[in-house]
């Protein structure tokens, strides 16, 4: 079974530094129909003006994994990081016990344009955590980005769950193949592709269960996030 989530049904508001669509129910958006599709609880789609971002808020007991598609997003955090991320990279914060964190645009006149995910974690009250990846320079193809196992040189995360992200060209086909009892979110970051004859736009989404295997061809350059869901 797919279900659609299509971009344009999407949660909405523009706060003028900042605009967001918002896939599940987040801050004053609600519907009771898409608060969540297993353990993967957000995906912000978000783009933030020059000279502008977060200020230093908190967070505790959430997977938070952040994927920049343009420009840059600077990030502190109490745990003493700080680092400017930049397209092609995630960032990957276990927010556990508790976290403040600020993300800025530090450029000039270029918005930064980012995904981010939260992710409900196995257990409470667990030591925070920080890590990076880059895919900047990842050919086409299915990357493991993070799982629970941390396998393949993956980020390490806290749920039995996998994100991968699909770098595609157009007219090039690939296959995910989920296994028995397993469910799966895929999200178009990028680009625009066919899902088992589904045709899905930027911003588009698909819930997925009792499926076997995802066939997934591109009709644009494109780039997704898929994740592998108990």
């Amino acid at each position: 079974m797919i279900t659609i989530r299509k971009s344009a049904e999407r949660g909405h508001a523009n706060h003028g530094w900042l605009d967001t669509h918002h896939s599940f129910s987040f801050a004053d958006y609600h519907d009771p129909n898409w608060m969540g599709f297993r353990t993967l609880r957000v995906i912000n789609d978000d783009v933030v003006h020059p000279r502008a971002g977060f200020g230093m808020h908190p967070h505790r007991d959430m997977e938070i994994i952040t994927y920049i598609l343009s420009g840059a997003l600077e990030h502190k955090d109490s745990m003493g990081n700080g680092r400017v991320i930049r397209a092609g990279e995630f960032q990957y914060m276990a927010a556990g016990t508790g976290v403040t964190h600020s993300e800025y645009n530090p450029s000039g006149d270029e918005p930064v344009h980012l995904l981010q995910v939260w992710i409900v974690p196995d257990r409470k009250s667990l030591a925070p955590s920080y890590a990076e990846k880059s895919f900047k320079d990842a050919p086409a193809g299915l990357h493991l980005v993070a799982s629970k196992s941390g396998r393949d040189g993956s980020m390490r995360i806290n749920q039995d769950a996998e994100l991968l992200l699909a770098k595609m060209e157009p007219g090039t086909d690939a296959t995910y193949h989920l296994t028995p009892h397993r469910h799966a979110w895929l999200h178009v970051a990028e680009g625009e592709v066919t899902l088992n004859g589904l045709r899905l736009g930027a911003g588009d989404a698909a819930a997925v269960s009792e499926e076997k295997d995802l066939q997934l061809t591109a009709a644009k350059k494109s780039q997704l996030l898929l994740f592998d869901l108990a």
